[in-house]
């Protein structure tokens, strides 16, 4: 029986610590749906459509990994999608609190979907999208913790300013 998971998130941008999550999940499951989140009540610094080209150039090189996004109910997405599975990376204890929770209330809303949930590489449990953001705003190194892709992307929407 084939297992497709789902992997959402904001991706805003994506990081090597996303990718790390990614390629370790397809090596589990046989399809797996790299999905960013499409939320109207958060300002994004990159829009949608960005974040996926920049998540398909960073994960092309992995047979059974899909980019797409979605709005709304994530259970209603990952059903839509006929996957049986939440694929979660957990930096630290306190992303496993508040992941903890949201696999509990999915699996309230859909028993039948499983979260699964992956620790990142050492390297990458400081790394997160804000932080990537914000370093490289104010002159940070960060070319070591997101793809080619994402830092290029960055140099063109932070630095026009500078």
């Amino acid at each position: 029986m084939k297992i497709t998971a789902v992997y959402p998130g904001s991706f805003d941008p994506i990081t090597n610590g996303h990718i790390y999550i990614a390629e370790r999940a397809a090596a589990v499951f046989d399809e797996v749906i790299v999905s960013i989140l499409v939320n109207e009540r958060k300002t994004s610094a990159f829009t949608v459509e960005e974040r996926c080209f920049m998540a398909r150039e960073a994960l092309g090189h992995v047979d059974n990994i899909t980019v797409d996004s979605f709005n709304g109910l994530l259970i209603d997405y990952v059903r839509q999608k006929h996957a049986g599975v939440i694929v979660r990376g957990l930096r630290a204890m306190s992303d496993f609190e508040y992941e903890f929770q949201m696999a509990l209330m999915n699996r309230k809303l859909a028993p039948e979907i499983e979260t699964f949930f992956i620790v990142t590489d050492p390297k990458y449990s400081y790394v997160s999208s804000s932080s990537v953001r914000e370093i490289f705003h104010f002159g940070g190194t960060v070319e070591d913790v997101v793809p080619d892709v994402v830092y290029e992307k960055l140099k063109g929407r932070y630095n026009a300013g500078r």
